[in-house]
Protein backbone atom coordinates (compact mmCIF):
# COMPACT_ATOMS: atom_id res chain seq x y z
CA UNK A 1 0.00 0.00 0.00
CA UNK A 2 2.87 2.50 0.92
CA UNK A 3 4.39 2.20 -2.00
CA UNK A 4 1.45 1.93 -4.39
CA UNK A 5 0.63 5.81 -2.26
CA UNK A 6 4.00 6.94 -3.43
CA UNK A 7 3.48 5.72 -6.72
CA UNK A 8 0.44 8.27 -6.70
CA UNK A 9 1.92 11.41 -5.36
CA UNK A 10 4.49 10.91 -7.83
CA UNK A 11 1.95 10.45 -10.63
CA UNK A 12 -0.74 12.78 -9.13
CA UNK A 13 2.33 15.55 -8.83
CA UNK A 14 3.66 14.80 -12.65
CA UNK A 15 0.18 15.57 -13.95
CA UNK A 16 -0.19 19.18 -11.50
CA UNK A 17 3.42 19.91 -13.01
CA UNK A 18 2.17 19.90 -16.50
CA UNK A 19 -0.49 22.00 -15.50
CA UNK A 20 1.50 24.51 -14.14
CA UNK A 21 3.69 25.02 -17.46
CA UNK A 22 0.57 26.72 -18.61
CA UNK A 23 -2.05 27.43 -15.55
CA UNK A 24 -0.43 30.52 -13.81
CA UNK A 25 -1.20 30.15 -10.08
CA UNK A 26 -4.98 28.87 -8.55
CA UNK A 27 -3.27 26.29 -6.77
CA UNK A 28 -6.78 25.62 -4.88
CA UNK A 29 -8.43 25.47 -8.09
CA UNK A 30 -6.22 23.55 -9.97
CA UNK A 31 -6.34 20.45 -7.25
CA UNK A 32 -9.90 20.68 -6.77
CA UNK A 33 -10.12 19.62 -10.65
CA UNK A 34 -7.29 16.93 -9.82
CA UNK A 35 -9.13 15.87 -6.54
CA UNK A 36 -12.50 15.56 -9.21
CA UNK A 37 -10.12 13.25 -11.55
CA UNK A 38 -9.55 10.99 -9.08
CA UNK A 39 -12.24 10.54 -7.52
CA UNK A 40 -14.35 10.08 -10.75
CA UNK A 41 -16.39 13.06 -10.69
CA UNK A 42 -17.33 16.13 -12.26
CA UNK A 43 -16.51 19.51 -11.62
CA UNK A 44 -18.18 23.29 -11.95
CA UNK A 45 -15.72 26.31 -12.53
CA UNK A 46 -17.19 29.44 -11.34
CA UNK A 47 -15.81 33.12 -12.31
CA UNK A 48 -16.02 35.91 -14.02
CA UNK A 49 -14.74 36.08 -17.74
CA UNK A 50 -10.67 35.96 -18.47
CA UNK A 51 -9.78 34.34 -15.45
CA UNK A 52 -8.91 31.01 -17.36
CA UNK A 53 -11.61 28.79 -16.47
CA UNK A 54 -11.44 27.24 -20.02
CA UNK A 55 -8.06 26.82 -20.64
CA UNK A 56 -7.18 25.07 -17.21
CA UNK A 57 -9.67 22.28 -18.20
CA UNK A 58 -8.01 22.32 -22.16
CA UNK A 59 -4.66 21.95 -20.17
CA UNK A 60 -5.76 19.09 -18.26
CA UNK A 61 -7.06 17.43 -21.16
CA UNK A 62 -3.36 17.91 -22.90
CA UNK A 63 -1.86 16.21 -20.28
CA UNK A 64 -4.01 13.18 -19.89
CA UNK A 65 -4.87 10.69 -23.14
CA UNK A 66 -8.66 10.94 -23.38
CA UNK A 67 -10.57 11.89 -25.93
CA UNK A 68 -11.35 15.81 -25.40
CA UNK A 69 -14.53 17.77 -26.48
CA UNK A 70 -15.79 21.06 -25.62
CA UNK A 71 -19.57 22.17 -25.54
CA UNK A 72 -20.19 26.20 -26.12
CA UNK A 73 -23.94 26.67 -24.23
CA UNK A 74 -25.35 29.02 -25.53
CA UNK A 75 -29.77 29.85 -25.44
CA UNK A 76 -30.61 28.18 -28.71
CA UNK A 77 -28.74 25.00 -27.97
CA UNK A 78 -31.16 22.04 -27.75
CA UNK A 79 -30.69 18.93 -26.21
CA UNK A 80 -30.11 16.84 -28.98
CA UNK A 81 -27.47 19.16 -29.79
CA UNK A 82 -25.31 17.54 -26.92
CA UNK A 83 -26.38 14.04 -26.44
CA UNK A 84 -27.03 13.17 -30.54
CA UNK A 85 -30.53 11.76 -32.06
CA UNK A 86 -31.62 9.22 -34.26
CA UNK A 87 -31.47 9.64 -38.03
CA UNK A 88 -32.58 7.98 -40.71
CA UNK A 89 -30.02 6.02 -42.80
CA UNK A 90 -29.83 4.23 -46.03
CA UNK A 91 -28.15 0.44 -45.25
CA UNK A 92 -26.01 -1.61 -48.16
CA UNK A 93 -29.43 -3.19 -49.13
CA UNK A 94 -30.84 0.08 -49.82
CA UNK A 95 -33.24 -0.12 -46.91
CA UNK A 96 -33.93 3.17 -44.76
CA UNK A 97 -32.91 2.75 -41.24
CA UNK A 98 -32.95 4.83 -37.84
CA UNK A 99 -28.86 5.06 -36.72
CA UNK A 100 -28.10 6.58 -33.91
CA UNK A 101 -25.76 9.90 -34.25
CA UNK A 102 -23.81 10.56 -31.23
CA UNK A 103 -23.30 13.80 -29.91
CA UNK A 104 -20.14 15.61 -28.63
CA UNK A 105 -21.16 14.26 -25.26
CA UNK A 106 -20.07 10.93 -26.62
CA UNK A 107 -16.01 12.06 -25.26
CA UNK A 108 -14.40 11.22 -22.18
CA UNK A 109 -13.60 14.70 -20.91
CA UNK A 110 -16.48 17.16 -21.64
CA UNK A 111 -15.83 20.96 -21.55
CA UNK A 112 -19.46 22.31 -20.81
CA UNK A 113 -17.80 25.77 -21.47
CA UNK A 114 -20.46 28.66 -19.90
CA UNK A 115 -23.12 26.10 -18.87
CA UNK A 116 -25.58 28.63 -17.25
CA UNK A 117 -25.92 30.90 -20.79
CA UNK A 118 -28.06 27.65 -21.99
CA UNK A 119 -31.77 27.26 -21.08
CA UNK A 120 -32.69 24.32 -18.03
CA UNK A 121 -34.01 22.09 -20.49
CA UNK A 122 -30.49 21.49 -22.69
CA UNK A 123 -28.85 22.14 -18.87
CA UNK A 124 -30.83 19.16 -17.68
CA UNK A 125 -29.57 16.70 -20.59
CA UNK A 126 -26.34 16.40 -18.91
CA UNK A 127 -28.03 14.88 -15.72
CA UNK A 128 -28.48 11.29 -16.71
CA UNK A 129 -24.75 11.55 -18.33
CA UNK A 130 -23.02 12.59 -15.11
CA UNK A 131 -25.02 9.98 -13.20
CA UNK A 132 -25.19 6.95 -15.17
CA UNK A 133 -22.81 7.61 -17.38
CA UNK A 134 -25.12 6.99 -20.14
CA UNK A 135 -27.50 8.49 -22.46
CA UNK A 136 -31.26 7.43 -23.65
CA UNK A 137 -32.15 8.18 -26.75
CA UNK A 138 -35.75 6.30 -28.23
CA UNK A 139 -35.68 4.10 -25.49
CA UNK A 140 -32.18 2.45 -25.84
CA UNK A 141 -29.07 2.93 -23.52
CA UNK A 142 -25.79 3.91 -25.13
CA UNK A 143 -22.77 3.79 -22.83
CA UNK A 144 -20.35 6.80 -22.54
CA UNK A 145 -16.79 5.67 -22.85
CA UNK A 146 -14.54 5.14 -19.06
CA UNK A 147 -13.21 7.42 -17.65
CA UNK A 148 -15.98 10.50 -18.31
CA UNK A 149 -15.57 13.73 -16.58
CA UNK A 150 -17.82 16.71 -17.04
CA UNK A 151 -16.03 20.01 -16.47
CA UNK A 152 -18.00 22.80 -16.69
CA UNK A 153 -17.93 26.58 -16.37
CA UNK A 154 -20.12 29.60 -15.67
CA UNK A 155 -20.14 32.99 -15.05
CA UNK A 156 -21.83 34.58 -12.32
CA UNK A 157 -25.57 34.15 -11.93
CA UNK A 158 -25.89 37.85 -11.69
CA UNK A 159 -24.41 38.03 -14.89
CA UNK A 160 -27.18 39.06 -18.25
CA UNK A 161 -28.17 36.79 -20.30
CA UNK A 162 -27.21 33.44 -17.78
CA UNK A 163 -29.47 30.74 -16.37
CA UNK A 164 -29.26 29.62 -12.72
CA UNK A 165 -28.57 25.64 -12.88
CA UNK A 166 -31.23 23.39 -11.42
CA UNK A 167 -30.54 21.93 -8.11
CA UNK A 168 -30.47 18.55 -9.23
CA UNK A 169 -27.61 19.30 -11.81
CA UNK A 170 -25.92 21.22 -9.43
CA UNK A 171 -25.82 18.02 -7.17
CA UNK A 172 -23.90 16.18 -9.40
CA UNK A 173 -21.29 18.23 -9.85
CA UNK A 174 -18.50 16.91 -6.86
CA UNK A 175 -16.97 20.07 -6.35
CA UNK A 176 -17.70 23.87 -7.09
CA UNK A 177 -14.81 25.88 -7.29
CA UNK A 178 -14.55 29.27 -6.99
CA UNK A 179 -11.81 31.07 -9.83
CA UNK A 180 -11.01 34.32 -8.14
CA UNK A 181 -8.49 37.29 -9.73
CA UNK A 182 -5.02 36.64 -10.22
CA UNK A 183 -2.78 38.42 -7.72
CA UNK A 184 0.13 40.73 -9.23
CA UNK A 185 3.14 38.34 -9.02
CA UNK A 186 0.79 35.83 -11.27
CA UNK A 187 -0.67 38.76 -13.12
CA UNK A 188 3.22 39.36 -14.25
CA UNK A 189 3.74 36.11 -15.31
CA UNK A 190 0.60 35.31 -17.45
CA UNK A 191 1.80 38.40 -19.29
CA UNK A 192 5.33 37.56 -19.87
CA UNK A 193 3.84 34.13 -21.17
CA UNK A 194 1.28 35.81 -23.05
CA UNK A 195 2.67 38.68 -24.68
CA UNK A 196 6.15 37.10 -26.07
CA UNK A 197 6.94 34.76 -28.49
CA UNK A 198 5.98 31.89 -25.53
CA UNK A 199 3.49 29.50 -26.19
CA UNK A 200 3.92 26.61 -23.15
CA UNK A 201 2.08 23.17 -24.02
CA UNK A 202 1.38 20.30 -21.85
CA UNK A 203 2.99 17.08 -22.58
CA UNK A 204 0.69 13.75 -22.05
CA UNK A 205 1.64 12.17 -18.87
CA UNK A 206 -1.30 9.85 -18.02
CA UNK A 207 -3.68 7.69 -19.90
CA UNK A 208 -7.30 6.33 -18.90
CA UNK A 209 -6.33 3.20 -17.69
CA UNK A 210 -3.69 4.90 -15.07
CA UNK A 211 -6.71 7.31 -13.81
CA UNK A 212 -8.70 4.07 -13.02
CA UNK A 213 -6.28 2.51 -11.43
CA UNK A 214 -5.66 5.66 -9.23
CA UNK A 215 -9.30 5.87 -8.55
CA UNK A 216 -9.61 2.57 -7.33
CA UNK A 217 -6.77 3.18 -4.63
CA UNK A 218 -8.25 6.34 -3.46
CA UNK A 219 -11.09 4.37 -2.42
CA UNK A 220 -9.10 1.67 -0.45
CA UNK A 221 -8.03 4.52 1.94
CA UNK A 222 -9.62 4.06 5.51
CA UNK A 223 -11.76 6.06 6.94
CA UNK A 224 -12.32 5.80 11.04
CA UNK A 225 -15.73 5.72 12.13
CA UNK A 226 -15.30 9.29 13.95
CA UNK A 227 -14.03 11.12 10.86
CA UNK A 228 -17.15 9.42 8.63
CA UNK A 229 -19.18 10.20 11.54
CA UNK A 230 -17.54 13.91 11.64
CA UNK A 231 -18.09 14.11 7.56
CA UNK A 232 -22.19 13.25 8.18
CA UNK A 233 -23.10 15.71 11.16
CA UNK A 234 -20.78 18.58 8.69
CA UNK A 235 -23.82 17.39 6.65
CA UNK A 236 -26.46 16.88 8.74
CA UNK A 237 -25.64 20.77 10.53
CA UNK A 238 -26.99 22.22 7.16
CA UNK A 239 -30.50 20.65 7.49
CA UNK A 240 -32.54 23.43 8.81
CA UNK A 241 -34.36 22.54 12.21
CA UNK A 242 -32.49 19.21 11.74
CA UNK A 243 -31.31 17.37 15.07
CA UNK A 244 -27.37 18.77 14.14
CA UNK A 245 -28.31 22.39 12.59
CA UNK A 246 -26.91 25.47 13.69
CA UNK A 247 -28.27 28.80 14.72
CA UNK A 248 -26.67 29.73 10.78
CA UNK A 249 -28.61 27.17 9.44
CA UNK A 250 -31.80 27.48 10.69
CA UNK A 251 -32.12 31.16 9.81
CA UNK A 252 -30.28 31.29 6.37
CA UNK A 253 -30.55 27.87 4.81
CA UNK A 254 -33.80 26.75 2.99
CA UNK A 255 -32.40 23.00 1.93
CA UNK A 256 -29.68 21.61 2.68
CA UNK A 257 -26.67 19.12 1.74
CA UNK A 258 -27.44 15.95 0.69
CA UNK A 259 -26.05 12.18 0.32
CA UNK A 260 -23.80 13.40 -2.03
CA UNK A 261 -22.62 16.40 -0.46
CA UNK A 262 -21.00 13.42 2.58
CA UNK A 263 -19.45 11.11 -0.26
CA UNK A 264 -17.70 14.38 -1.48
CA UNK A 265 -16.15 14.94 2.08
CA UNK A 266 -15.03 11.08 2.37
CA UNK A 267 -13.75 10.84 -0.97
CA UNK A 268 -12.05 14.28 -1.40
CA UNK A 269 -10.53 13.41 2.22
CA UNK A 270 -8.68 10.34 1.09
CA UNK A 271 -7.30 12.39 -1.68
CA UNK A 272 -5.83 14.69 0.18
CA UNK A 273 -4.50 11.84 2.63
CA UNK A 274 -2.72 10.12 -0.12
CA UNK A 275 -1.36 13.15 -1.03
CA UNK A 276 -0.15 13.74 2.73
CA UNK A 277 1.26 10.44 2.64
CA UNK A 278 -0.73 8.73 4.78
CA UNK A 279 -3.86 6.71 3.91
CA UNK A 280 -6.30 7.54 6.50
CA UNK A 281 -8.07 10.18 6.32
CA UNK A 282 -8.25 13.30 9.27
CA UNK A 283 -10.16 15.64 10.68
CA UNK A 284 -8.05 18.09 8.50
CA UNK A 285 -8.85 16.51 5.39
CA UNK A 286 -12.58 17.01 5.46
CA UNK A 287 -12.17 20.59 6.38
CA UNK A 288 -10.17 21.23 3.57
CA UNK A 289 -12.42 19.99 0.91
CA UNK A 290 -15.65 21.20 2.99
CA UNK A 291 -16.74 24.08 0.77
CA UNK A 292 -16.19 22.89 -2.16
CA UNK A 293 -18.10 20.12 -1.76
CA UNK A 294 -21.27 21.86 -0.14
CA UNK A 295 -21.11 25.31 -1.14
CA UNK A 296 -23.44 24.30 -4.25
CA UNK A 297 -25.44 21.72 -1.99
CA UNK A 298 -27.47 24.43 0.31
CA UNK A 299 -29.87 26.20 -1.34
CA UNK A 300 -30.04 30.00 0.91
CA UNK A 301 -33.66 31.09 1.73
CA UNK A 302 -34.86 34.83 0.88
CA UNK A 303 -33.22 36.08 4.33
CA UNK A 304 -30.15 34.99 3.63
CA UNK A 305 -30.22 36.60 -0.54
CA UNK A 306 -31.99 39.65 0.95
CA UNK A 307 -28.79 40.34 3.51
CA UNK A 308 -26.71 39.26 0.16
CA UNK A 309 -25.51 36.16 2.80
CA UNK A 310 -23.18 34.08 0.39
CA UNK A 311 -23.65 30.37 0.80
CA UNK A 312 -19.42 30.15 1.59
CA UNK A 313 -20.16 32.19 4.47
CA UNK A 314 -23.12 30.47 6.25
CA UNK A 315 -20.93 27.17 5.61
CA UNK A 316 -17.76 28.68 7.47
CA UNK A 317 -19.91 29.24 10.52
CA UNK A 318 -21.12 25.83 10.70
CA UNK A 319 -17.56 24.20 10.05
CA UNK A 320 -16.98 26.48 13.17
CA UNK A 321 -19.44 25.49 15.22
CA UNK A 322 -19.25 21.49 14.42
CA UNK A 323 -16.82 19.67 16.81
CA UNK A 324 -14.93 16.99 15.78
CA UNK A 325 -15.98 14.56 19.01
CA UNK A 326 -19.77 14.98 19.50
CA UNK A 327 -21.32 15.49 22.27
CA UNK A 328 -23.65 12.95 22.62
CA UNK A 329 -20.37 10.36 22.98
CA UNK A 330 -19.87 10.32 26.55
CA UNK A 331 -16.36 9.08 27.97
CA UNK A 332 -16.68 6.11 30.59
CA UNK A 333 -15.70 7.33 33.81
CA UNK A 334 -13.04 5.49 35.28
CA UNK A 335 -13.88 3.02 38.19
Amino acid sequence: MQQRAEQFRQAYNKLYAEIGKVIVGHTDIVHGVLTCLFVGGHALLEGVPGLGKTLLVRTLSQAIDLNFNRIQFTPDLMPSDIIGTNIISEGADGKRVFSFQAGPLFAQIVLADEINRATPKTQSALLEAMQEHSVTVGGTIHRLQEPFFVMATQNPIEQEGTYPLPEAQLDRFFFKLIVNYSGRDEMATILDRTTRNEWPQADKVMNGAEIRQWQGLVREVLVAPPVQDYAIRLVLATHPQGEFATSDANKYIRFGGSPRGAQALVLGGKVRALLEGRYNVSFEDIRRVYLPALRHRVLLNFEAQAENIPSDTVLAQILNEVKEKPSDIVKPVPA
